[in-house]
């Protein structure tokens, strides 16, 4: 039986769109190249010992009443799909070399504890901190859907909207003349955007921020149970997710796409021979847009929805996924909250020399250690703890050199890590590779082959002030009954896509989530 609609991946936005309309009555079927579903929420086995979600994530926006929490009501999974809240004295750890400063939900600490670390500047940090609070207000205040000409007679209750715009978050910092060092510590979080201050919207780091002072949180059951739970309520209610199955063409007749052409492929991407069309009665495209309209034929699209797509992607990353044994990371100041380091004072400059020039002599990176973010184990074996390191990379070297010498690839993969393991004996954790008892890294290209993210990007479009705004790209394809569902097309992490779906979800009548 043809279904109602065909969804094109399984990451977090096609996966929540989908449980929605399965759930609703809809017949759903998701068709997904990787041999896992998930996208980069994804999570893999190693060995039959360890566990690791693709990438590293905290959620936000998943307290009563909040998206997350209303999406997982409306499916009937609150009670199942739970939460573990971050430290609220402090969710994410800022260090570099001579400050420390952790981060508190409450902003008005924020601004005190930034006061004692910049007494001179107490000033202007605490107006800053209340900016970004306005400005957060401003943004939760925009009516969705948003139509700007219905906006004009309310535009003095959005000046700060108007005012940042165009901004990136360093020119936020030069207006209110913060110290380097304080804007280093307020910008560390940048493996959250894998940008610097100087190319970050200070919109998106003022959502983001702001979302985690609300409540920073990670799965009680790890993210693999949130997938998997999505998976099965698509399933439970007639849906499918077929795994292994790569779209190879999209079956376009007038202004409609009536279908997809679909190969099986294994579990090394290597196609099995078997070759089918998939039609329904809507298409949602949760693969990357430009790739998908470009498959297409740019010139089935609107001028308005061609300049949309022409946007350019997040930088990509380098993971490192270990596992240590005979020792306790909670001794050597870990627990329910991030790390981010800095050696290079200046994140602008530090940013720069990582991912275009390849120097990782000063790094900057973000730690996490999901065993501890969570009472429910069973991602390592007992007495053992993983911890899983993030920073910036280019994807252009890593590719180039993974096809023109592997040996070279494999050593440069290695003076990454070896320069992230050597800050963290010096400053955290002495002796951290003696006990490490197993290591493995993945660059840009493991990205794109195994999450199918052109150019190994990490959140999709560039979050720069130009892709981010009334003029980003959103679900409206100007193909009938063609739509897209991506962080592309909405926003990225995991509370942006799950929103991204919802969204959806409302726009094609399937109803309110209460």
């Amino acid at each position: 039986m043809q279904p109602d609609y065909v969804i094109v991946g399984s990451g977090l936005a096609g996966l929540s769109f989908g449980a929605l309309m399965a759930h609703s009555g809809k017949r759903v079927r998701i068709l997904e190249a990787h041999y896992l579903p998930g996208g980069y929420g994804h999570t893999f086995d190693v060995g039959g010992r360890y566990r690791f979600n693709a990438q590293l994530h905290y959620v936000w926006n998943c307290g009563e009443g909040q998206t997350v929490h209303r999406f997982l009501t409306k499916l009937g999974l609150a009670e199942e799909v739970t939460f573990q809240e971050y430290d609220r004295d402090g969710f994410d750890h800022m260090r570099m070399p001579g400050y420390a400063l952790d981060i508190p939900c409450d902003l008005d600490e924020l601004s005190a504890r930034l006061g004692r670390l910049f007494p001179r500047h107490a000033g202007p940090l605490a107006r800053f901190v209340a900016e970004v609070r306005r400005t957060a207000e401003e943004l939760d205040a925009l009516p969705e859907p948003l139509r700007p000409l219905a906006l004009l007679p309310k535009l003095h209750q959005f000046t700060r909207l108007l005012r940042y715009r165009r901004a990136t978050l360093q020119q936020v910092f030069d207006r209110f003349e913060l110290p380097l060092e304080a804007q280093t510590l307020l910008a560390l979080q940048w493996p959250d955007f894998l940008l610097p201050p100087g190319q970050l919207s200070f919109f998106a780091w003022v959502m983001l921020f702001v979302g985690y002072t609300r409540g920073a949180y990670y799965p009680t059951r790890h993210f693999e149970h949130v997938i998997d739970s999505l998976v099965r309520v698509i399933e439970k209610n007639g849906g499918e997710v077929r795994t292994g199955h790569k779209v190879i063409e999209f079956l376009v007749e007038g202004d409609r796409v009536r279908g997809v052409v679909a190969e099986e492929i294994d579990r090394r991407g290597v196609p099995t021979g078997n070759v089918a069309e998939h039609c329904a009665g809507d298409v949602v495209c949760n693969m990357d847009p430009r790739r998908a309209a470009e498959m297409i034929g740019l010139g089935h699209f609107s001028s308005s929805v061609r300049r949309k797509l022409d946007y350019d992607y997040s930088p990509s990353n380098f993971m490192a996924y270990c596992v240590v044994e005979g020792l306790d990371l909670r001794d050597h100041g870990f627990g329910r909250w991030n790390l981010f380091h800095t050696d290079h004072p200046d994140l602008n400059q530090g940013f720069h020399d990582m991912l275009r020039r390849g120097d990782y002599s000063r790094p900057s990176f973000a730690v996490t250690t999901p065993g501890l973010l969570t009472d429910v184990q069973g991602d390592c074996p007992e007495g053992q703890q993983i911890i899983e390191f993030l920073t910036v990379a280019d994807y252009a070297r890593f590719r180039d050199l993974k096809f023109s010498d592997p040996r070279a690839y494999r050593a440069k993969k290695k003076e990454v890590f070896d320069a992230i393991l050597d800050v963290m004996e010096r400053d955290y954790v002495p002796g951290l590779r003696d006990h490490l008892v197993f290591s493995m890294t993945g660059s840009p290209t493991t990205n794109e082959r195994f999450c199918w993210s052109p150019a190994g990007h990490s959140y999709g479009s560039n979050m720069t002030p130009e892709n981010i705004g009334p003029g980003r790209l959103d679900h409206r394809t100007s193909l009938a009954n063609f739509h897209f569902c991506n962080a592309s097309s909405g926003y990225a992490g995991f509370a942006g896509t799950i929103w991204t779906g919802c969204r959806l979800y409302q726009r094609l009548g399937g109803g309110s989530l209460g």
